[in-house]
């Protein structure tokens, strides 16, 4: 299938773009709102680096306003996640990474007046997924540092039945879609139990001193500094300071490791969407590894973790 980039379809029809602007954040506002007012169950696809995984998906909405939400991997081993009012409280095998931090996308945080600062937004059309008709939405980067979407979201419920990661060329990075979705269908207690091999996740603390001893000489316009936390170090698997990024939609990590006297090299990846840079920054405490890793270009991505400095006498130990 040949994939229309969403930044040409924007140059349609100017005398129109004020009405269809407003009718692209009105649906997002319907989004934003979808998951937390709607119980659903299905099926959908991940397509990443030329790989394909099925997923069911059980989401419950109690007459409290609490989300009880499922998911399960449908491809070779049994792996799943459980999620608990947005937070994951247990997860099996490699299945998060493979879909992504699920509490870094929610759609519950969409802000549309501040995603307008960093893209442009409008319907572009219609289509049909999964036998239900959908409204599509093109979120176009109005800079180099970040990639455009395109949402297909569900007529009669605002969920999105699919969701397109675009390059500047248009060509596809990543897609979500449903081959299935029940709208209304409410889960039972047991479709939401997680299996034995879903082991429970601690939560991350934040490290507000971490904050206070790093600083970044430039970031892409719009990201902001949403949370700090611990997480496992892409380099060496130990749990690190980290601090997330977020432009309301795009997300990147940068993580910083004491070295303590090992020795190891700068480096650069980009795999599908998402990009990495590692770099050893010299500190007063010591060298510290800078790494950057999100679904941000790769220059960005590299002029990020150049940009990174450490307070004097401030680095983390």
């Amino acid at each position: 299938m040949r994939f229309i980039s969403v930044i040409s379809l924007l140059f349609g029809s100017w005398l129109a773009l004020p009405a269809v602007a407003a009718e692209a954040q009105d649906w997002l506002e319907r989004l934003a709102d979808a998951g937390q007012s709607q119980s659903f169950q299905g099926v959908f696809v991940y397509e990443r680096n030329g790989s394909f995984s099925t997923h069911s998906i059980w989401h419950r909405v109690d007459e409290a306003g609490g989300v009880r939400e499922r998911l399960l991997q449908l491809d070779g081993p049994e792996q799943e996640v459980l999620r608990v009012d947005g937070r994951t409280k247990c997860v099996s095998g490699n299945l998060a990474d493979q879909i992504g931090d699920l509490e870094a996308w929610s759609a519950r945080d969409l802000n549309a007046q501040r995603l307008l600062e960093s893209y442009d937004l409008r319907v572009i059309g219609k289509s049909r997924v999964a036998g239900r008709a959908a409204v599509v939405l093109a979120l176009s980067p109005r800079d180099q540092h970040r990639y455009g979407v395109e949402l297909h979201l569900d007529q009669e419920s605002a969920l999105p039945l699919k969701s397109l990661l675009l390059n500047d060329k248009g060509q596809l990075l990543e897609r979500f879609q449903f081959t299935r979705l029940d709208v209304g269908a409410v889960p039972t207690d047991e479709q939401l139990q997680s299996g034995d091999g879903c082991r429970p996740v601690t939560a991350s603390k934040a490290q507000a001193e971490v904050v206070e001893a790093w600083r970044s000489d430039w970031l892409p316009p719009g990201f902001t500094l949403s949370r700090v936390v611990e997480r496992r170090s892409p380099a060496s698997n130990e749990q690190v300071a980290c601090l997330v990024y977020d432009d309301g939609l795009a997300r990147f990590s940068v993580f910083l490791e004491p070295l303590r006297g090992v020795m190891v090299e700068d480096a650069r990846s980009q795999l599908g969407p998402t990009a990495a840079v590692s770099r050893r920054l010299v500190t007063d405490d010591g060298d510290v590894m800078v790494t950057v890793v999100g679904e941000i270009p790769l220059g960005t991505a590299e002029r990020i973790a150049l940009s990174m400095r450490a307070l004097e006498g401030q680095a983390i130990q």
